[in-house]
C-alpha cells in the first residue's frame, strides 16, 4: 500500500505500539494493550490526511508515536528529509532535536497546552530560544509577526493565557507550532475542545497556513464533519487497526466498510437533500488487551457473517486507491451521504 516515491513527506509501515498491563505487588506481565497493531500510510508533501475513529481507537497514539512521544514498539516511521528518508523510530532521543523543528504537533486542549504563568511573548517566543534561533528584538518582532499571521493583534503580546478565549488560545497554540517553520504538523484534535462556532474558523485558519507555508497535515478527529473540510485523504481506524482509507470525497459518498457507514450516519446534514439514516452500533468497543477474533468490528456488525468472525480481514485496494479491510467490501452496498435533491 506504502507508495514510496519522491512525493511522500511521511511513510508509516506497520506501526505497532503496545502497553505492558501489570498486576500483584511483583509487578508480573500479564497482557498488553494493542493500541496500534500494525498500521500502514503515508502522507504526501502538501496534503491533509484525516485520521478518524471513536475514542481508544489509537489514532492519538499514533501521532504520538510519529513525534516520538512514544517509542513504538515495532515499526517504521520513515520521514523525508533532504531528499533521503529516517526511520525515525531508530534515532536517539538526542538526537531527535533536528527533526522536532521539521515535525511539530497543535494539541487538543487549549486551555492546559498553554502555560498560565506565561505571557504570549513567552509561549511563542520558547521554541526560538530552545533552538537558538533569535532573540531579544528579533524574537519579538518574529512573535508579532506570527501573531499576525493566525489573526491576533500585537497588542495581546503581553497578556497571559486566561485574558483568551478557547478560540483565541488555540491561535496562539497555532502560532507556537509555525514558530520554527515546520514542515509536518501532527494537528490531534485541533478543535475538539472549542465551541462550533469557533470550529470553522479554525480550520479555515488552517486552510489558509497551509497555503502559505506549504504545511503537511496529520489531521486526527472523531468527527467526520470536520474532517470532511480540511483532508485531501481519510484513514479511518478501528481498535487499534486500519479499516479504510480513500480520498476524502470517495469515503464520504461511496463507504466500503460498514464502521466507516456507521461514522457517516452520524454527521449532521446541513444541506437540503442530504441525508443518511442514523445508524446504532450494538455494545461497546472492545477491550484492547483482548481484541475479537477475526475482523475485530464483527461483534457490533450487523452484516456480520460466519467468516468475519474466524479470519482477520486482507488490506486490500477496491480500485482508484481505494483500501479496505473487510471480506464482503465487493458484495455490500453500503450508505454514504447522498444528496436527493
Amino acid at each position: 500500500m506504502i507508495e514510496s516515491d519522491n512525493s511522500n513527506l511521511l511513510e508509516v509501515k506497520n506501526l505497532k505500539m503496545y502497553f505492558p498491563i501489570y498486576q500483584g505487588l511483583l509487578r508480573r506481565l500479564v497482557g498488553h494493550i494493542r493500541a496500534v497493531d500494525g498500521v500502514n500510510f503515508f502522507i504526501r508533501e502538501g496534503e491533509t490526511l484525516g485520521l478518524v475513529g471513536e475514542s481508544g481507537c489509537g489514532k492519538t497514539t499514533v501521532g504520538r508515536c510519529i513525534v516520538r512521544a512514544y517509542q513504538p514498539t515495532n515499526g517504521e516511521i520513515l520521514y523525508r528529509k533532504d531528499g533521503k528518508y529516517v526511520d525515525l523510530t531508530k534515532i536517539p532521543y538526542k538526537k531527535l532535536k533536528i527533526y522536532r523543528r521539521d515535525i511539530q504537533t497543535i494539541f487538543q486542549d487549549p486551555f492546559s497546552s498553554l502555560n498560565p504563568y506565561m505571557t504570549v511573548l513567552d509561549i511563542v517566543g520558547e521554541p526560538l530560544k530552545v533552538h537558538k534561533i533569535a532573540q531579544g528584538r528579533e524574537l519579538k518582532n518574529q512573535v508579532k509577526d506570527l501573531l499576525n499571521r493566525v489573526g491576533l493583534s500585537v497588542k495581546y503580546i503581553s497578556r497571559y493565557p486566561n485574558a483568551f478565549s478557547g478560540g483565541q488560545r488555540q491561535r496562539i497554540g497555532i502560532a507556537r507550532t509555525l514558530a520554527l517553520k515546520p514542515k509536518l504538523i501532527i494537528a490531534d484534535e485541533p478543535v475538539s475542545a472549542l465551541d462550533v462556532s469557533i470550529q470553522a474558523q479554525v480550520v479555515n485558519l488552517m486552510k489558509d497556513l497551509q497555503g502559505e507555508f506549504g504545511l503537511t497535515y496529520l489531521f486526527i478527529a472523531h468527527d467526520l464533519s470536520i474532517v470532511e473540510h480540511i483532508s485531501d485523504r481519510v484513514l479511518v481506524m478501528y481498535l487499534g487497526s486500519m479499516a479504510e482509507l480513500v480520498n476524502s470525497e470517495e469515503l464520504y459518498f461511496h463507504p466500503l466498510h460498514p464502521y466507516t457507514e456507521a461514522l457517516l450516519s452520524a454527521v449532521p446534514k446541513f444541506e437540503p437533500g442530504m441525508e443518511t439514516h442514523r445508524i446504532l452500533l450494538s455494545g461497546e468497543v472492545p477491550n484492547p488487551s483482548n481484541p475479537p477474533s477475526g475482523c475485530k468490528f464483527h461483534p457490533r456488525c450487523r452484516y456480520a457473517r460466519e467468516i468475519c468472525s474466524k479470519e482477520v480481514p486482507k488490506w486490500r485496494d477496491m480500485g482508484n486507491s481505494h483500501y479496505v479491510a473487510c471480506h464482503l467490501a465487493d458484495q455490500l452496498t453500503l450508505q454514504g451521504i447522498t444528496n436527493n435533491s
